[in-house]
């Protein structure tokens, strides 16, 4: 069984890796960028790279368990909070404006892989549905509707809450934030969708 120290190093070279990929996925593609150039830049022979991970679709699995860990802890907090559609409304609104601020081109390779590779469009499949999750469960909360009632009364409203934000994050003109004016609209358009799901179930 390795020591803690050494499953300390083993974390940071992980780390390290991922720091890697994650910029020349966005500066030569997905396609681009080969295991090979990626080892070298770790300065790690092939083999020992590939102990760590053994294809790309590993390695894009880490890199969205990483964006998908602060989007559970987002989610908790707004569970936990004396008002979670509130909390929900101002986690979208930091969501939209951090995605915004950050370059869109990894998301962008992703997506793009995603029409390619049947193993990296599963992966995509599964975080798109697990926020979708966590949106439904929140608003299945404030409504005090069943789980299974709120996801089938609000699925679309949460489906369409979720391409906003991607899509913005997306389609902004590169190296440049969204407009204040539309940065606005979309929010607003977030607040009707919540507040046209919510409206009759009794909610605040």
């Amino acid at each position: 069984m390795p020591s803690a120290a050494a499953e300390g190093i083993q974390s940071d070279r992980a780390e390290m890796i991922l720091g890697l990929a994650r910029h020349a996925f966005m500066e030569k593609g997905f396609d681009g960028a080969s295991m090979q150039d990626l080892a070298r830049a770790a300065g790690m022979s092939a083999g020992n790279f590939y102990r760590y991970f053994p294809s790309k679709a590993a390695l894009v699995e880490a890199l969205i368990a990483r964006d998908l860990a602060e989007v559970e802890g987002a989610f908790r907090a707004i569970a936990s909070s004396p008002d979670p559609l509130g909390a929900l409304k101002a986690a979208l609104a930091q969501r939209l404006a951090a995605a915004c601020e950050k370059s869109p081109t990894l998301w962008a390779e992703i997506i793009a892989a995603a029409a390619r590779k049947p193993d990296i469009a599963a992966l995509l499949r599964q975080v798109e549905e697990g926020i979708l999750r966590r949106i439904l469960r929140v608003l299945a909360l404030v409504s005090g509707l069943p789980e299974e009632e709120a996801a089938r009364r609000f699925d679309a409203h949460a489906r369409v809450i979720f391409i906003l934000i991607r899509g913005a994050s997306l389609e902004r003109p590169a190296g440049q934030s969204l407009s204040d004016d539309l940065n606005a609209l979309i929010l607003r358009t977030i607040d009707r969708l919540l507040d046209e799901a919510l409206a009759g179930t009794g909610s605040p």
